[in-house]
């Protein structure tokens, strides 16, 4: 049997959509609790204490409202709340919504090694089953009371946490250099796309077939991935059943035979911690990374807390704007990383440069759009339009800091994505501790625009830092001692 397409493309595909699977599983129940919480039952203590009031004096839809947590995270469904049976507030629906993040950050580094040492493949599909699984006993652990339905989230954050480092133990393996970022933009799109399917579907699957349907259908669909995965997915080219004699000694050329391979002693490399820490280039994507998740915690939960208090509309509360800039972030990431491995095969521009390039998009395009938000006056069309390209500026990621651990170190991709990406989980649990306490109940725009202004200046860090001590060359630590076969790689 011959693949229509190239395997290694095949392969991101699959990747793609499960880290779609992921997202939307974990994006569902910040839409789905607006339907499951009794609002009534719960809001009848504050309704009083809570006007409906904005800086600009106008409001979309009437409603009660609760506290800055449950503003930040509700979701629309068919224009009104839909009673369910759970009375939780804000306190308890905080704690299911972030139980994941407790479990996602646990399992980062030891993902990474057990995808270098064990199956990159086996983890990234067993990250996903926990999630369906969890997704699939949501309504009854719900039923059964509200802390299985914390252990649950727990659980699903343990599976999500080993993704991103097989993903990329995965493209370390699979990625010839010069597709590096096509390959990584595919992959890494899925996240974008998750969001906007379960924006776009959960709110209309809860109202249409009930809140429970959301959870079964979704998992369902995992769950179909998952076999697709496993017939079609190995940790090597080598492994592949269905991969062309071409590809595979592409691949096998491309990368260098340090760089890749399925013997015991290259998969039981030992980590050089001493190097990695003192080694700047990797400071360099650890400081991205952070930054870059500061500034996209900041858009992905604080944003629609501030068009809801100064402009009076929920960007949550419609499906479409609450999905546009995940759409636009899905579609140019793939055409940015089309335009980066053009680039980068022509020869025109570094490898280095070009990562520097496309770091300098996603930081400094939320930089300054974050930064001018706040002045658009009552201009509601200005202000979407600047969280549009804010959010799409977040294209150039994948491209640039995302898979500069492939370049500098592919033997220890996923202990280096493993180990940033924990620091970069952080932000999710700091940035609504920290805008909360800045706002304190004040609706007006002023410690919005500061709150707006550190995570602009943040962003700013990120671009100036990364530019100075990055660089996409395979580092010396990278290698096994002994191994020095310079010409087994190309070089770019």
């Amino acid at each position: 049997m011959k693949s229509v397409i190239p395997i290694r493309y095949l392969l991101a595909v699959l990747n793609s959509l499960g880290h779609a699977i992921i997202y939307g599983l974990k994006v569902n129940l910040s839409v789905t609790i607006v339907a499951m919480v009794n609002h009534t039952a719960v809001t009848q203590a504050t309704a009083k204490a809570n006007p409906n009031a904005t800086e600009c004096g106008h409001v979309d839809n009437v409603t009660v409202e609760t506290s800055p947590d449950v503003r930040r995270r509700t979701a629309f469904i068919r224009d009104s709340y839909l009673d369910g049976p759970f009375e939780w507030d804000s306190h308890v629906q905080g704690y299911i919504l972030g139980a994941y993040f407790w479990g996602y950050i646990v399992t980062q580094i030891p993902g990474g090694r057990l995808s270098e040492t064990f199956s990159a493949k086996h983890l990234f599909g067993l990250g996903v089953m926990l999630n369906v699984v969890g997704t699939v006993l949501s309504p009854v652990a719900s039923k059964s009371g509200y802390p299985w339905l914390i252990l649950l989230r727990i659980i699903k954050g343990f599976g999500g946490g080993v993704t991103v480092p097989a993903t990329h133990v995965l493209l370390a393996h699979w990625s010839p250099p010069v597709e590096r970022s096509t390959l990584a933009s595919i992959v890494y799109s899925g996240m974008s796309l998750g969001t906007v399917l379960s924006l776009t579907l959960s709110g209309v699957i809860a109202s249409e077939l009930g809140w429970e349907s959301v959870f079964y259908i979704q998992g369902g669909l995992g769950a179909v991935w998952y076999a697709l995965w496993l017939l079609l997915v190995t940790d090597h080219p080598q492994a592949h059943l269905f991969i062309s004699y071409y590809e595979k000694e592409y691949i096998r050329k491309s990368l260098g035979k340090d760089t890749v391979g399925t013997s015991t002693e290259k998969r039981r490399l030992p980590v050089p911690w001493r190097s990695v820490f003192t080694s700047m280039p990797f400071y360099a994507i650890l400081v991205a990374q952070v930054c870059s998740s500061w500034g996209w915690y900041m858009l992905l939960v604080e944003l629609p807390t501030f068009m809801k208090q100064i402009f009076g509309f929920n960007i949550k509360s419609n499906s479409l704007l609450s999905a546009l800039p995940y759409l636009i972030v899905w579609l140019s990431t793939i055409a940015f990383g089309y335009l980066v491995a053009s680039l980068r095969d022509r020869r025109i521009v570094s490898a280095t440069v070009l990562q520097k390039i496309a770091t300098g998009l996603a930081s400094l395009g939320p930089a300054i759009c974050l930064a001018l938000v706040t002045y658009t006056g009552c201009n509601r069309a200005a202000a979407v339009a600047l969280l549009a390209v804010g959010v799409g500026c977040n294209a150039g990621s994948p491209s640039g800091f995302v898979s500069n651990h492939i370049d500098i170190a592919p033997n220890f991709a996923g202990t280096l994505m493993a180990l940033t990406n924990t620091v970069a989980t952080i932000p999710g649990i700091a940035v609504p501790m920290v805008v909360g306490a800045m706002i304190h109940g004040d609706t007006s725009v002023y410690p919005w625009r500061t709150a707006f202004f550190i995570a602009s200046g943040i962003y700013s860090f990120e671009f100036l830092f990364y530019t100075a001590f990055s660089t996409a060359e395979e580092q010396p630590w990278n290698r096994a001692k002994g191994s020095q076969d310079p010409d087994s790689t190309i070089k770019l």
